[in-house]
């Protein structure tokens, strides 16, 4: 047993203790070791994603550039879109209110839809100026630009069926089967044109029938079923009764 400097005897390790410390040294080596490990473990993945980074990160901010860009264009689109829409209507009723309308609105370049609308305002002053030729050259040529919407052209055929006399017999008939084909924008109005013809022929059959027709549609304005009521009763036929709810959906 070995002494200390006072002479006290002390006390020499046993092999217990010299392995439990030998123990303890080797799993605080071990624990070093595992740090280390993960610490270079996590630099080397810090490397990877910034070299992914710099190799594809510009992939995304193209992407965000892009978005934001993108969604730019589309509401200036918007607003150029709405200021020209602006722009054009107030061009068009100020030709309208002008002193000379019809030769400011034949001034107008407009094209598509606008277009359009300028040949309707131009044929409907051309009736005004009492030119019915001018109007009608101006609604068949709305009505066969096929570059148009549907309803407009069918809109312009639609007036210048209307124009009395201007539209040949064969040519309105032809017209009027295509302007009251089922699910046609203007079908009402246009049977109600057919009637007419059909009573300016001698029809009186026919005339009614198309009034009848109106009058059964539930699609049709007020204004369209007092037309339709008053050809029938000034024909001498009798109009349908009107239809009666029952009481308790009048309630309701």
């Amino acid at each position: 047993m070995a002494r200390g400097a006072g002479g006290a005897a002390l006390a020499t390790p046993g092999p217990l203790r010299i392995e439990t410390w030998k123990l303890r040294r080797s799993g605080a080596v071990s624990n070093q070791t595992d740090s280390f490990i993960s610490e270079v473990t996590e630099e080397v993945r810090r490397d990877r994603l910034f070299a992914i980074f710099r190799k594809y990160g510009w992939i995304g901010v193209v992407a965000v550039i892009g978005i934001v860009g993108g969604a730019s264009w589309y509401e200036w689109q918007k607003v150029r879109h709405s200021e020209n829409a602006q722009a054009f209507g107030d061009q068009l009723l100020a030709a309208l209110q002008s002193e000379h309308p019809q030769q400011l609105l034949d001034g107008m370049t407009a094209t598509g839809t606008q277009g359009a609308l300028v040949r309707l305002a131009s044929a409907a002053q051309a009736m005004r100026d009492g030119n019915p030729d001018q109007a009608y050259a101006a609604l068949k040529a709305a009505a066969e630009d096929a570059a148009l919407p549907e309803n407009l052209r069918q809109l312009a055929l639609l007036k210048a069926v209307m124009l009395d006399g201007q539209m040949p017999a064969a040519e309105r008939e032809a017209a009027l089967a295509d302007l009251t084909k089922p699910g046609a924008p203007y079908r009402l109005m246009a049977i109600e044109q057919r009637a007419i013809a059909a009573l300016a022929a001698g029809d009186t059959a026919g005339a009614i029938a198309g009034a009848e027709e109106i009058l059964a549609d539930s699609g049709a304005t007020p204004g369209l079923q007092q037309r339709a009521t008053e050809l029938i009763v000034a024909l001498g036929g009798e109009p349908p009764a009107p239809i009666r709810m029952p009481a308790a959906m009048m309630a309701e």
